[in-house]
């Protein structure tokens, strides 16, 4: 039994019982409703990433009704409720020392870009790990956009062609540039982790990045972004998110929430990674993540027409 149906089968004893209400936290309602939404797509419902807690006299909470026979369980159903969303625990990844990545340079922008282009492929830190793929995938794009898009790691088609957001994802990502009045060389394009991770035996698959992975490619990236200096970061995907912003395993809809989001003081937004398109044709998820990309617009300083403002808005007759 997953961490889904036990809570439901917990849920149903505690309705037997007479309880019609339990407190519960954000992070509790967040992992709710991505079940929801997965409900709503026919997918398989995420693993939660946190438990589902009560917060301790809190105002805003929830009233409980317990159930007049037998209070015991009711009281202890948050308890309760918290094994059954939890998951199983993993074995931690010892902390690592995240190195300096400054390669050396003429003092000038250009040497600097070639200085980066000639140091990543063969960069120590990185290529001792012995996990990653040896094929480099750099960035592209303007080297001076005010929007620098971050995705996680490149898949079989970037790392093919050796360039970022290709293959049907890629195409995507050009709809939603198109839809901004932009395209791939007015913006710049890249991935937190640089290279493939590698796996045994592996043809077209991608597995996501590990922690250590991440933590060890964030010293190129904010390298890049002293290069590029945009005025905006968009985060493409939760693993992106999660490597920009160090806030733990949250699960994506906590990361959309954050209004001041930063990364070396660039503000960050955070939305779906492209290949969500392809999945989905859930008209609320499209125009908040429209919605998104309004408000990065309106960070880079860019103009904003009433038809890009009225995307996703109901046509009037």
């Amino acid at each position: 039994m997953d961490a889904r149906e036990s809570v439901l089968s917990y849920l149903r004893t505690l309705q037997e019982q007479g309880v019609r209400q339990l407190p519960v936290d954000e992070g509790a309602r967040l992992i709710l409703r991505e079940w929801m939404l997965a409900a709503k797509r026919g997918l398989r419902p995420p693993r939660p990433s946190a438990p589902i807690a009560a917060p301790a006299a809190a105002p805003d909470a929830a009233p409980t009704v317990a159930p007049e026979a037998s209070p015991g369980p009711a009281s202890s159903g948050v308890s309760e409720l918290q094994e059954a969303l939890r998951e199983p625990v993993e074995k931690q990844e010892e902390e690592v020392e995240i190195p300096f990545f400054r390669p050396a340079t003429d003092g000038t922008l250009q040497g600097a870009w070639t200085a980066l282009e000639n140091t990543l492929p063969n960069w120590k830190p990185l290529r001792a790990l012995g996990t990653l793929r040896p094929t480099a995938v750099l960035g592209c794009g303007d080297r001076r956009a005010a929007i620098m898009f971050v995705g996680d790691c490149p898949n079989y088609q970037d790392e093919q062609r050796a360039q970022p957001f290709q293959g049907e994802a890629g195409g995507k990502l050009d709809g939603m540039l198109k839809a901004m009045g932009l395209s791939r060389e007015q913006v710049w394009l890249t991935h937190l982790v640089k290279f493939r991770p590698a796996q045994p035996r592996q043809t077209l698959n991608t597995r996501p990045p590990t922690e250590k992975e991440l933590a060890m490619s964030l010293p190129v990236l904010d390298f890049e972004m002293k290069l590029v200096q945009p005025r905006v970061i968009v985060a493409l995907g939760v693993i992106a998110a999660r490597g920009l912003l160090r806030q733990g395993n949250l699960p994506l809809a906590a990361y959309q929430q954050m209004r001041n989001a930063q990364c070396n003081g660039v503000p960050v937004i955070v939305t779906h990674h492209p290949s969500y398109l392809l999945r989905t044709s859930d008209l609320t998820e499209r125009r908040r993540l429209w919605e998104e990309m309004l408000r990065v617009m309106e960070l880079a300083g860019l103009p904003i027409n009433d038809r890009q403002r009225g995307y996703f808005l109901p046509k009037k007759r």
